[in-house]
Parts: structure tokens; sequence; C-alpha cells
């Protein structure tokens, strides 16, 4: 029987000829200004070309302030951004693959030397990784202002030729912040309950469907994350319900916060040599120190197991929850697992990240029976070395210029 993972699907009109989603995957390749580079087009045309049932990009800023600290962000604040953006599309759709726009704001996750302006969150939270300073608690105006950024993003999306957007609402950014119970200690009315909480997503949606009609918009939301009063799978569920209601087109699920350590980006052995050899805290470090301190990374930031499909059972509880289309993410990389995570009914569609860094043509090998498995070792050095330079495959392994020497 011919897999379900390769059968054709849609997500609110958007056709896919498999259902196998390359994730939003930062790729530290933009132009200042926040414009798709040669290399972006390069790299989404060659998913295309691999297979990818649908490319969601790397994470697009809305605004300056929402800027990552990690170099070469995609930005989407301007107009004057569009025609790169249309270039972009245009090379992909030639392949047959839609392209969806993810729309993000950092929150409390990037730094003013970076941004040049004040960082703000729902509430004045330091950050555990991102802790130079205490961000500026948003206030009405700010929040405003936020809601109108995503809504003009999306309006240029539409006119780039994005098929649609992704609003990230995981991972710890910004609208994850407003979301989870942790980061967000407002009592007024974008705080407290769940439906406040929710406000600042209900009022973008609605704006968008208002100004974009039936232009589709799908959601990243996390089902889980480990701190204390943050999110939860129930919550999780209801906050499922309420993008359904809002006229959500799709809902990806993952998990976790940045400030977790490896809880996003599960893998057997923290990799502490990449996160020394490039992260700005400590790049600068003497290399004895720097010896010193690897192995106290790795005691203090342990990868919390299962290290595959780690999201599927809240993955499926919101797709019992929900009758639009559910995607799951998280350490699913073999055939069987996706296989058994559509077939089972856990999730409609399945997404991957790292195994499209390693091989663009994952999807395209996998159909074909050349391989059962993505190559991926989950060491996770792609997600730490973006930090220095380019996405790319490191397998496990830095260049011996870069390498820690042994103590």
């Amino acid at each position: 029987m011919y897999p379900a993972a390769f059968c054709s699907a849609t997500i609110s009109g958007i056709l896919l000829q498999n259902r196998l989603i390359r994730s939003a995957t930062h790729e530290s390749m933009a132009e200042s200004s926040g414009a798709p580079s040669a290399a972006h087009e390069k790299l989404y045309t060659d998913l295309a070309k691999g297979g990818s049932g649908a490319i969601i990009t790397g994470y697009a800023g809305v605004q300056q302030d929402g800027r990552t600290s990690f170099p070469g962000m995609l930005m989407m604040h301007n107009d004057t951004l569009i025609p790169a953006y249309r270039q972009l599309t245009d090379s992909v759709h030639r392949h047959g693959t839609p392209i969806i726009l993810q729309l993000a704001h950092c929150g409390r996750q990037t730094r003013s030397a970076v941004t040049g302006m004040k960082t703000v969150a729902p509430s004045a939270l330091k950050d555990l990784i991102f802790n130079e300073e205490r961000p500026q608690e948003l206030d009405e105006q700010g929040i405003e202002a936020i809601i109108r950024s995503f809504v003009s993003a999306a309006g240029r999306a539409r006119k780039a030729g994005f098929d649609g957007v992704q609003i990230h609402m995981s991972h710890g950014y910004l609208l994850a912040e407003f979301l989870s119970g942790y980061t967000n200690r407002r009592r007024d009315r974008w705080g407290g309950s769940t439906e406040n909480k929710f406000r600042i997503v209900s009022e973008i949606f609605r704006r968008i469907k208002e100004e974009q009609g039936s232009f589709p918009v799908l959601a990243k939301i996390n089902g889980f994350d480990h701190r204390r009063g943050g999110m939860r799978a129930d919550e999780a569920v209801e906050i499922a319900r309420l993008l359904e209601s809002s006229g959500c087109s799709a809902i990806e699920v993952s998990s976790g916060t940045v400030e977790e350590g490896l809880s996003i980006m599960r893998g057997p052995r923290f990799p502490s040599e990449a996160l020394l050899a490039c992260n700005f805290r400590f790049k600068s470090m003497p290399v004895p120190l720097k010896q010193v301190t690897a192995p106290l990374l790795r005691l203090a930031m342990p990868s919390p197991k299962p290290y595959r499909n780690y999201n599927l059972e809240t993955a499926k509880a919101i797709k019992k929850a929900v009758s639009i289309p559910v995607i799951a993410v998280g350490g699913i990389h073999t055939l069987e697992d996706i296989s058994a995570a559509i077939e089972s009914g856990s999730a409609d569609f399945v997404s991957m990240s790292r195994p499209f860094v390693i091989e663009r043509d994952i999807v395209r090998k996998l159909q074909t029976g050349k391989q059962n498995a993505s190559r991926c070792i989950m060491c996770n050095y792609c997600a730490i070395m973006i930090e220095g330079g380019p996405l790319r495959c490191w397998y496990g392994k830095l260049p011996a210029r870069q390498a820690l020497p042994r103590a």
C-alpha cells in the first residue's frame, strides 16, 4: 500500500503533493536589510526540487525590536522587501511547491545590543539565556503596534506571492510569552485567563482575516513546556480550539523554550563544543576556562527524553479537539515513524527541520526508497552554529580551528 505520507492533501486550499513539510528553520542567510538572499533562493529551490510537500521559511521579523540576536534574520517589516520575496516565491513555485512565510517577534529572546532597541515582553521577566537586561513590559500602545505589525507583514507576504503565513507562537518568542503563564504575569485584559492571554493572537487573526480574506494563516504553538506555571497540554488544546474559531488554517505542534536548552531540538548529547565556539557569552573565553565549562554545560542542560516523536501525544490530543489540519514536528525522522504518525491519526502532516539541513532532498529519498530514515545524528550543532554563520550540517564535528582542544 502506498504510504499515506506521500499522498497529496490540502491546507486551506493550498495543494501539497505529499504530507511532509519543511518546518521553519532560521538560516542566518538574510541580507542586512532582512531581504532574502541568493543563498535563500538556492536553499528553498533545492527543497522544492527535493520533494518537500511545502516549505515554511525561517522566521521573518515583523518589527525591528523583535529581530533575533542571531545574524541574518529575514524581516518583513516594510514594503521595500516585497520585490526580493516575490523573486523567491516565483523560483519556488516553478517547481510546484507551496511556500509559507513564518512571521515572528522574538520578544525577550533577543538583545538590545543587536536590535538597537529595548527588548519587550508581556511582563518584565528576564530570560535565563538572553539575560543581559530586564525587558520592558508592553503597554497598550506597544501591544497595538505589534498587532498591526503582524497584520501588515501578512499583507506584504500575500503581495510577495506566498501561499500563506504561519504565526510563530512557540519556543518562548513573544506570542508564546503571552500564552504562557510563566512569562505572562499580567493582571489586565492581556493576562490571567487563557482567553485573555490569547487576546493578542485573536486580534492578529481577526484583522488579517478582515484585510486579507481567505489568505491562509497557520499557527505554530507549544503543546507544552517545562517552565513552572508554563504551557501544559490541556491548555494547548484549549488554545487550539480558540485558534480554529479565529480562522486558523492549520496548527503545527511543537514544544519547549530556548531557555530550556535542548527541549525544542533534542539529542543524546548537549552540543557544548558548538556553544563554546560561537555563542556571544562563551566564544571569547580563554581555552582553559572553556575546557572547564564544557562538562558543566552538559550537566546543567540535559536533553529530556524521548529524543524521537516527542510532540505526537500532544498533537493527537489537539487533533481530537479541532477539525483543521494538525502538523506534528519533533524528532520524527524515519519513514516508519512518519507513516505511523499520519496513519494512526496523531497528525495530518509531519514537519521536519534537521533532516532538511543535512539532506535537502530527504523527501525524494524516502519516497523513492533510497533511504528509510534521515541521516541526521541529532547533534544539534546546526541549531547552535547559526550564531556564527549560515545554516549547514556539521555532523557533530567542528573544524580544527574551532574545536576545543582536549584538556
